[in-house]
């Protein structure tokens, strides 16, 4: 897998408004399964499916407990994620003019 589609599994996460409900409900702490279902008004099909795709991104990792798991953030992918946005919107001095 390259860089950028490494890149891009990151930016995915963030491209759904129930993902979006989610991170907002784990800032809080670390939320069972049940929780965040309850909360959403999903099935558990689509919950594993978003969950999958923000764990896929490191933003998100779960742990298992009995039958639940708790999904909680992951520090060092929110940093990841936090670095990766600053450097793509940084404007760099070293471009160069248009010779049109």
């Amino acid at each position: 897998m390259t860089e950028n589609e490494k890149n891009a599994r990151i930016f995915k996460a963030f491209c759904d408004s129930n993902r979006l409900t989610i991170l907002g409900l784990l800032q809080s702490g670390e939320k069972c399964a049940c929780k965040l279902l309850e909360e959403l008004q999903i099935g558990q099909p689509t919950l594993s499916h978003h969950m999958k795709i923000l764990c896929d991104a490191e933003i998100v990792v779960g742990r298992k407990e009995g039958k639940w798991t708790y999904y909680s953030f992951n520090p060092e992918g929110v940093e990841r994620a936090k670095e990766l946005l600053k450097q793509i919107t940084t404007v760099t001095s070293d471009t160069k003019e248009c010779s049109c």
